[in-house]
């Protein structure tokens, strides 16, 4: 019985009034982490997002992602889609791309990752493997 509750353990939970992207993101997290990995993609705002920053990372600034591995098989992401929307222009990227990246390089990290080569390799892999193109 355990096995089929998490069979699709996601969940998208909002706390803002933020319009989330149409995008795979069942499968996306089924790629990356696996059908039995339970993950919950939370969407907040700024005050929640640099507070959830200052408290577990000892940053002050307000963050547009942060993930948050809790075991082996069970995580977290808290995306505020703010944020995002302030920063996908500067970086030359459509906004529904930029959420996609995001959310990709969340997962990531929590199996692990960490920043460089490797794991930009291995986001834009994902990204074309689920045929989403950044169309600025």
């Amino acid at each position: 019985m355990a096995a089929d509750r998490h069979s699709t353990a996601f969940a998208i939970n909002k706390l803002t009034k933020d319009k989330v992207p149409s995008l795979p993101f069942l499968r996306m997290k089924e790629r990356v982490l696996g059908k039995k990995y339970s993950l919950s993609l939370v969407v907040i705002g700024d005050k929640r997002s640099t507070t959830l920053n200052t408290r577990y990372r000892n940053k002050t600034y307000t963050p547009n992602v942060l993930s948050f591995p809790l075991d082996k098989h069970n995580g977290e992401i808290f995306m505020n889609l703010k944020q995002a929307k302030r920063e996908h222009r500067a970086r030359g990227e459509s906004y529904e791309y930029f959420v996609a990246l995001l959310f990709i390089h969340s997962m990531l990290h929590l199996i692990g990752m960490r920043h460089g080569s490797t794991m930009e390799q291995e986001e834009q892999a994902l990204l074309a493997s689920f045929h989403i193109k950044n169309i600025f």
